[in-house]
């Protein structure tokens, strides 16, 4: 895998265009959802906002090399079905052939930077859909905090809800990971009630033209079938910060499953940077918890 890596550099320095000619090349899923109408997806998105911390390694995801490789082997393995990144990370992917028969989501806005007192004002720095249907991948994931005290969350609702239109007209998914969130102490907090969430949801599933194409990319909170009684759009569950009792945090993703909503998994760091570093046998855990 090294040697891919130093290979990657390379290509990246003298052939750009490889990057283009591998996602023209890429063999694509005919399918969004699986065979069971389930999706799995690993997300890396993190480090564009600055994201860098899993639990208590402030700096676990500064290492590219160390994360791809982490990202290859979680793909790699039986029942996942895709990825959720930044440019810089699917080309990647792509250039080491990691993406083929697996769905591709683009994440859209990474300008709201951790930790920044313009955080809310989360600005739309990634792919648009445009780019996201011209090179061949199955939608676009956006994260839309709704802080009641800053106004800047005005600009940010007004981008998403285009993003949303932009990328049903090109028929490809629209995924909103919603939150209520207040600025707590200088930093950002997501208000993870069950009302929080319904609150959040019901704006979420209101943006854009159309919301044929949109999906909901939500956490595991307490009273679940009341959170997601509050709309009628497929829901993913997303991973949130890893725990050091990982089978306490599968238990949660088990039952959450079971509610006709819920279509699936996007987990990130819970899986990549599990407490005992087995990739593979967290991936392996989490997608038998889903697809039995």
């Amino acid at each position: 895998m090294r040697d891919q890596l130093r290979t990657l550099l390379d290509v990246r320095t003298l052939h750009p265009e490889a990057i283009a000619e591998a996602a023209s090349r890429r063999k694509r899923r005919e399918t969004l959802l699986g065979a069971d109408n389930q999706l799995f997806i690993i997300a890396a998105d993190h480090p564009a906002r600055g994201a860098l911390r899993v639990g208590d390694r402030p700096m676990a995801m500064s290492d590219r090399m160390d994360l791809l490789e982490r990202l290859a082997l979680a793909l790699s393995r039986p029942g996942v079905d895709g990825v959720l990144g930044t440019a810089d990370i699917i080309e990647d992917l792509l250039l080491l052939g990691a993406l083929d028969d697996k769905v591709v989501i683009g994440s859209m806005n990474r300008g709201g930077l951790a930790g920044t007192v313009f955080e809310i004002d989360d600005r739309f720095t990634g792919y648009d859909a445009a780019a996201i249907a011209r090179m061949g991948f199955d939608g676009g994931k956006m994260l839309f905090r709704i802080d009641p005290d800053d106004p800047a969350t005005a600009s940010t609702m007004e981008a998403c809800a285009r993003a949303v239109s932009d990328l049903a007209a090109h028929g490809l998914m629209a995924m909103v990971e919603p939150f209520i969130s207040h600025r707590v102490e200088g930093r950002m907090r997501n208000d993870l009630s069950p009302e929080a969430v319904i609150r959040s949801i019901a704006v979420a599933s209101g943006l854009g033209a159309t919301s044929a194409y949109t999906w909901l990319k939500l956490p595991v909170v307490d009273d679940m079938e009341r959170v997601l009684a509050a709309s009628t759009l497929p829901a993913l569950l997303l991973g949130g910060e890893v725990s050091a009792d990982q089978n306490a945090a599968f238990d949660r993703w088990h039952k959450a499953l079971q509610l006709p909503s819920v279509r699936g998994l996007v987990v990130g760091r819970t899986l990549l940077f599990p407490p005992d570093d087995d990739v593979a046998g967290a991936v392996e855990g989490a997608v038998s918890l889903m697809r039995g």
